[in-house]
């Protein structure tokens, strides 16, 4: 069991929102929802019940046929579950909740009768479509679980430098080549791994990347497969499979017409809010004026898309070149693969600040009497200010639109970031940094 930063947002649950709230976990399918929410349980109750309603008996749904009477159902779940429930110390885990809404309805009841403590998870996907017809409680208190971040990564491969990284980076002093090309194989290990704990478990246990590569193919098959259950045209799957060309086309945005080779229907937005809904993507909003704020210029017709986890991306990236991933996997490690593959790096450093919390938003605006225009990789926002950051996968000699926004919007930018692998430097206010040092950049933020 690898631990999970979502532990701790359990337990602060427990301890100060609990007799309140059901924990609500959220996020894509194989993120590890399910485990964290059962070893949750084994950790901190004196018993739980876990009821899994994508695999329940029948004897176990029929429980599930009236709970009006809280006292009888309490003992029906208990007789079938084999389980003795403690008042205030036992938890009931309901599992993919999607797949029962009007039991997700009744936690509003199940909550306010007090007696034992709620979990529950499951993926987002189609659940408009089963909830249409129900109240959703506003008794849920909602905790985003994503891939493993990089520091989860670490602790699953039993890394202990990740403190002593910290320390480092706060030196802001450079790191050394030698040491500078280690630290960024290890990362370049977890871009190709991923955070996905199926395909991390694998890669603990000794796998190579033949059996890593599968069963990131064998987890992208399973969101296509729950893509085509709600639109089965297959268009909600072109729009997933569409992202890594997208951003190597070097557009602006996201092009959806593009992606599905016609004009853009009411219907295919509809679609396109499903593919949200399900976690396995990350938006990121073109906002139009920065100055002014993130969030309330953001451009919801002006995005790009990045997937949640970079292993996933990797994999689908070479999607069509299954018979290569050795050579694929050892010139990712060694970093030869081609240096167009720079929203390989985007999409690392999307899924960090995601995994931090955080929005995504990008800036473009044209160039002075050019038709070339400038672009900002990512924006943040911290006490008022904005930070930018540019990413590069190797030169970082050339950043001509981060300076450019440096300047302005000048009385706005507090720092600027250039993400990259060299070292540790700068030019001027620009901060040059190794991207494995994004995590501790956002937690001064």
């Amino acid at each position: 069991m690898f631990e999970r930063k979502a532990f701790a947002q359990l337990l602060e649950w427990k301890q100060k929102y609990g007799n309140q709230y059901a924990a609500m976990l959220e996020g894509a399918r194989r993120v590890g929802k399910s485990t964290i929410a059962e070893e949750f349980a084994r950790r901190e109750f004196k018993s739980y019940i876990k009821v899994d309603f994508a695999n329940i008996s029948g004897q176990m749904l029929e429980v599930f046929d009236d709970i009006a009477n809280l006292d009888v159902f309490f003992l029906r779940l208990q007789l079938v579950a084999g389980v003795t429930l403690y008042k205030g110390e036992s938890v009931i885990i309901f599992d993919e909740i999607q797949r029962a809404p009007l039991v997700r309805q009744a936690i509003k009841y199940l909550v306010a009768d007090g007696r034992y403590f709620y979990i529950e998870t499951g993926s987002l996907i189609s659940i408009k479509k089963n909830v249409k017809n129900i109240v959703i409680p506003s008794e849920e208190h909602k905790i985003p679980v994503h891939p493993m971040d990089y520091e989860e990564f670490m602790w699953a491969v039993e890394n202990k430098s990740y403190s002593a990284l910290r320390e480092l980076y706060q030196t802001n002093k450079p790191v050394g080549n030698q040491l500078n090309r280690k630290l960024m194989r290890d990362f370049r290990i977890y871009m190709a791994v991923g955070g996905m704990p199926q395909a991390v478990q694998a890669y603990v246990d000794g796998k190579n990347f033949e059996d890593i590569d599968r069963i990131k193919r064998e987890i992208i098959q399973l969101y296509e497969d729950d893509f085509r259950k709600i639109d089965d045209s297959g268009r909600l799957a072109q729009m997933y499979e569409a992202i890594p060309s997208q951003l190597s086309a070097n557009k602006k945005r996201y092009v959806m017409s593009k992606v599905l080779g016609k004009r853009t229907t009411t219907r295919d937005k509809e679609i396109f809010a499903e593919l949200l809904d399900s976690k396995t993507v990350l938006i990121s909003y073109n906002t139009t004026d920065p100055g002014v704020a993130l969030n309330l210029t953001k451009n919801v017709d002006s995005y790009k898309l990045y997937l949640t986890d970079t292993g996933l991306f990797t994999t689908l990236l070479f999607h069509d070149e299954s018979e290569v991933y050795a050579d694929i996997y050892a010139k990712l490690l060694s970093d030869k693969l081609s240096a167009n593959l720079g929203y390989l790096y985007e999409n690392a450093v999307a899924q960090i600040i995601t995994a931090a919390n955080r929005k995504l938003y990008y800036h473009t605006w044209k160039k002075e009497n050019s038709t070339h225009s400038y672009e900002v990789d990512f924006l943040l926002s911290s006490k008022a200010k904005i930070i930018p950051f540019e990413i590069k996968s190797s030169s970082v000699r050339f950043h001509e639109s981060i300076s450019a926004f440096a300047v302005k919007y000048s009385a706005q930018v507090s720092g600027q970031y250039l993400l990259s692998q060299k070292d540790v430097g700068n030019e001027g206010m620009l901060m040059m940094k190794p991207i494995y040092m994004l995590p501790f950049i956002l937690e001064e933020l």
